[in-house]
Order: structure tokens, then C-alpha cells, then sequence
């Protein structure tokens, strides 16, 4: 078993990766723990909450007991199956705001700030969106995903957007094109009414193509001779055996399984590697250590009318959605229900916008248990640009056991002020005229958390994952000490061996993260290959009073 090049993981980063790398006529194995994406519970994009609960598709990671949410263990979903996290997310789908990426340059991480990751978006974008705005020179027309909007055919969709605006926030026709900040429609990786997952859109291709094969089995760890990555060992069947790279390894197994991998290969903190009793490779305390998420609340409200997806929830109504999917593609089955969304800042000085919204017209937990009572909606609203750090560990040596995840949620004290504006800047947007009509009541926070001590009760008792991590093998200069990877995604002190996975980010971007780590695994490909697509100058939008008013 040989290749020029080895991926450890199908997911999102190491799809695209291995994608171009076989389009330019590379050999190519990806090693791959999960199974086929085959069935209408990935396939279908409004049965979304189901994979993410099954533990065929999820590898089932939880956090350690989070001080700051009230000792409370967070489910930390992670895709099992080939597409990885894309196959069994929500499949929305967010660039990143321009100022993310000119931070990531300002860290260190040279060559990627906006102006350098924009081109790879639009090389890997087909987009569908403009027949209702948008400016199509900041969007792609012949990559492998495909990009669309859902119909908003409900009218909560618009009246959720038009109370936006009634607040005092701007409209946007594309936020992610020119102007990310204000409230508009949201896009999808959907397509055909299919989830469009890096499965579908990448390794499907490259299959056909005959450079790419994958392996399953479980990567147990890089081997390394004299300093080089040389291929990579892992556990199929019972038995142990080595798949051997000409070229490079790359690491492509999320932000919480790519640390670990690391770690079991002797690269990280070297006094946690001896203390499981691993040789130390490279010293690198910045493998594990970074770990960033967004966190959120549900804020759902009882509605006034039932013109909510709340009618579909039963037997019958599941049937009948489910039914017209697999015969048509269309109706409610065909979208994620999260067709609209806002991107606004929390105050004034805050120069973009560390506030999204996603919106859906029904009152649901993400793991699709206990509807709110009836007919209702909700909106998940959270801070973009936590300043609370966490870290991913090992457990133990045997590479079949869980890393140890702690986020740290709320353990910085600003992030308690930022949430407490989430909450009161939602509700206000919820008492404009075009969303008054629909509420009834709120179900919760409640109408009776007001006080900051309520609200901070809440948010401990209530916060969910968005399920982002990212940060925990960042990018940054080669004479970094906190840094794991180079600009060119190049593991520091091992040759021949990459990560191209959200673990490189060195901030987490605004909103959600599948479509920064796709164009990761993009353009880590050209890295490898020695290329690099031109630079833009295009001109991104930043409210002009943005030291002065918060909207």
C-alpha cells in the first residue's frame, strides 16, 4: 500500500485537498475511519438532526465537565463516515468575515489573509444565489460545490429579516460576497435538494478519476524516520500495518482528532508525550492547546399562528416529508429550514459583526428532541469571537480511546457581557412590528430573565455548542514556539508531514466553520503542489460608523 500521498481523513479539509491533488495527476490514499454516506438520513438535508445522534455516522466525543456552564458535558459531534463533519452537519454555509482572515495574517500566518483565501472561495464555489442579489464577481461559477439559497417560501423567513431591519440593521444580498454584516438569506450546501457534502462533491470525482483510493481503518499514528514523515500506521481487521507516502502526509482529521494524532506520533507538549510513555519527536506545546467554539443559546418563542414546520412534527407529517424527498427531492426535506440569518455587531467599536443569527420556523432542540410546546420558532444566537481557550489531550496511548476536550467555555469574563447583549439585542430585534405579530410569548430565556444574574443562570444552564472547534494545531510563523503548522500548512520540526484541517485556524472565523476548512484543504492542495492562484483586490464592506454606532 503505497501513494505519493497519504490523507488521514475523508472529511472536509482532506477531501478538497485530495480532490486537487489527484486533478493534478498525484496518487492519492485517504485513510478513512467511517463508512458509506448511502441513505436518506445524510442525504436528505431536513432529516439533519439525525446522523449527528447515530453513532454509525458520529464518533460520539463529549467535553469534559465545563466549570463554566455548571459542570455540564457538551456532545462535540464529529463525523464518522466518508465527507466527515460535512455529511452530518447543518450544512450552512459561511466564508468567514474578511477582517477573520487578515487577523490570521496578522498572527502570523502569512499569505492568508482576505485577500489571498478569496480566490480559492470562488475556485471551489458554483453558486446559485443571485437570482435575488448579490454581486456574482465575489462568488464562483464552476467549482465542485455547490452553493443555493431555500425558497423562504414560509413567511417567518422574511418577517425574521424585515424585523432586522426594522431594529436598525442593514439588509444584505450576500453576506457572504461583499458585505457580511446585516440580515438576509442564508446559503446551504445543498444542491438538487441533496446535502452537497465534500463526499459528494469532491471525493465522488475523484474517485471516478482513478488516482484516488481509500482506505478504511484507523489511523493509529504518522510513522516518522529520521525527522521525515514516511506513511502512516493504522488498524484494520485486527492487524496493524503501514501505508507508505513517496511524498507527504497530511492530516485531515478534525480539530479534535488531528491533535491527538499528532501527540500519538511524538509531536506536542513533551511532557505530556513521556507521560504516556511516547517517544518526543517534536516539542510542540501548541499541538492540543487553542481550542476555540462558538457557543449558543436557543431563543424560541411560542407563535401566534401555525404557519410553523411544527405541523409536520408527528408520524404522519414525518412520512409525508419523507416520502415526497425520496420520490422528488423536493418540499420540506429539501432544505435545513435554515433559510435566513443576520451578522451583527454587539456595540459600537466593534469593527464587524461578532453576533450571528440562525433562524427556523419551528421550536426544536439541534439533536431534534423535545419540540417546545406546539407551534413556535427559534432563533440560535451566540458570540462570534470568544476569548475563552481550551485544550484537546491525550487519554491515554491506545490511539482507540477519546481525546480528553475541555473548551473552557465562559471562563473569560468578557464573554459573560457579550452573551448578556446577545440576549437583550435578540429581543429587541423580536419586538419589531414584522416579528411581534407572530410571537405569542417567549418560551425561553423567558420573559422573566431580565437581570444580568438570570441571564448568566440561563446561558450556564442552556449554552450549546455550535459545534465549531477549530485552533488546536495553529498556523503561524516557523519561530512561533505556540505555533504547530507553517503558512504553507507544514508540521514545524518534522519534514513531509502537513495538517490541512480547522485545527490550523489560528482564531475561529464568523459563523459556520465547513466552508473555511474546505477552502483550507484547497489551498494547502496548491501549497503542496507549488502554486498559488493570484491574490484579489477586491474591497470588502465595513460599516463606516463603526466606532461610533452599533448599527
Amino acid at each position: 500500500m503505497e501513494a505519493d500521498y497519504v490523507v488521514i481523513g475523508g472529511g472536509s479539509g482532506g477531501s478538497a485537498l485530495a480532490y486537487r491533488l489527484c486533478e493534478a495527476g498525484r496518487k492519492v490514499i485517504i485513510v478513512e475511519f467511517g463508512g458509506t454516506d448511502v441513505g436518506p438520513f445524510i442525504q436528505m438535508p431536513g432529516a439533519l438532526s439525525y446522523p449527528m445522534n447515530m453513532p454509525r455516522y458520529d464518533w460520539g466525543l463529549m467535553s469534559e465537565p465545563e466549570p463554566g456552564l455548571g459542570g455540564r458535558r457538551l456532545v462535540t459531534p464529529r463525523g464518522k463516515v466518508i465527507g466527515g463533519s460535512s455529511s452530518i452537519n447543518g450544512m450552512v454555509y459561511v466564508r468567514g468575515h474578511a477582517c477573520d482572515f487578515d487577523h490570521w495574517a496578522e498572527q502570523g500566518a502569512t499569505g492568508w489573509g482576505y485577500a489571498d483565501v478569496l480566490p480559492y472561495y470562488q475556485r471551489m464555489e458554483t453558486w446559485h444565489g443571485g437570482a435575488d442579489g448579490g454581486d456574482p464577481a465575489w462568488r464562483g461559477t464552476s467549482g465542485p460545490m455547490h452553493i443555493t439559497r431555500g425558497p423562504r417560501s414560509n413567511p417567518l423567513f422574511r418577517a425574521f429579516v424585515e424585523a432586522g431591519h426594522q431594529a436598525g440593521y442593514p439588509l444584505t444580498a450576500d453576506y457572504n460576497g461583499r458585505q457580511q454584516e446585516g440580515f438576509g438569506a442564508m446559503e446551504a450546501t445543498i444542491w438538487k435538494g441533496r446535502r452537497w457534502s465534500a463526499a459528494n462533491a469532491y471525493l465522488r470525482p475523484a474517485l471516478k478519476g482513478g488516482n484516488l483510493s481509500i482506505v478504511r481503518g484507523l489511523a493509529r499514528r504518522v510513522v516518522i524516520e529520521n525527522g521525515r514523515a514516511t506513511g502512516v500506521e493504522i488498524e484494520r481487521g485486527g492487524q496493524t500495518e503501514v501505508i507508505r507516502a513517496r511524498h507527504e502526509v497530511v492530516v485531515s482529521a478534525s480539530s479534535l482528532n488531528t491533535p491527538k494524532i499528532l501527540m500519538l506520533s511524538g509531536i506536542g507538549p513533551a511532557a505530556e508525550l513521556r507521560a504516556h510513555g511516547i517517544e518526543v519527536i517534536a516539542d510542540r506545546p501548541g499541538v492540543g492547546a487553542n481550542l476555540q467554539d462558538h457557543l449558543e443559546i436557543y431563543f424560541q418563542f411560542a407563535a401566534r399562528h401555525k404557519n410553523t414546520l411544527y405541523k409536520y412534527w408527528n408520524l404522519f407529517g414525518k412520512a409525508m416529508v419523507g416520502a415526497q424527498w425520496l420520490f422528488t427531492k423536493t418540499g420540506i426535506g429539501a432544505s435545513n429550514q435554515f433559510e435566513s440569518c443576520g451578522f451583527i455587531r454587539s456595540a459600537a467599536g466593534v469593527k464587524y459583526p461578532d453576533i450571528q443569527y440562525h433562524f427556523l420556523p419551528i421550536a426544536v432542540r439541534y439533536d431534534g428532541q423535545a419540540v417546545a410546546e406546539g407551534h413556535g420558532f427559534q432563533v440560535h444566537v451566540g458570540p462570534m469571537r470568544s476569548k475563552s481557550r481550551g485544550t484537546v489531550t491525550l487519554r491515554s496511548a491506545d490511539p482507540r480511546e477519546s481525546p480528553v476536550i475541555r473548551f473552557n467555555y465562559m471562563s473569560h469574563p468578557d464573554d459573560w457581557e457579550e452573551f448578556r447583549r446577545c440576549i437583550r439585542l435578540t429581543r429587541e430585534i423580536f419586538a419589531q412590528p414584522a416579528m411581534a405579530e407572530h410571537v405569542k410569548r417567549e418560551i425561553q430565556p423567558g420573559a422573566d430573565v431580565q437581570t444580568d444574574a438570570q441571564i448568566d443562570a440561563f446561558i450556564r444552564e442552556h449554552a450549546e455548542s455550535a459545534f465549531h472547534p477549530c485552533g488546536t494545531a495553529r498556523m503561524g510563523r516557523a519561530d512561533d514556539p505556540t505555533a504547530v503548522v507553517d503558512p504553507e500548512g507544514r508540521v514545524i520540526g518534522v519534514d513531509a508531514l502537513r495538517v490541512a484541517d480547522s485545527s490550523i485556524f489560528p482564531r475561529v472565523t464568523n459563523g459556520n466553520l465547513n466552508g473555511p476548512s474546505l477552502m483550507t484543504g484547497e489551498k494547502i492542495a496548491d501549497h503542496i503542489l507549488g502554486r498559488r492562484l493570484p491574490s484579489s483586490n477586491a474591497e470588502p464592506w465595513i460599516n463606516p460608523d463603526w466606532q461610533s454606532s452599533q448599527r
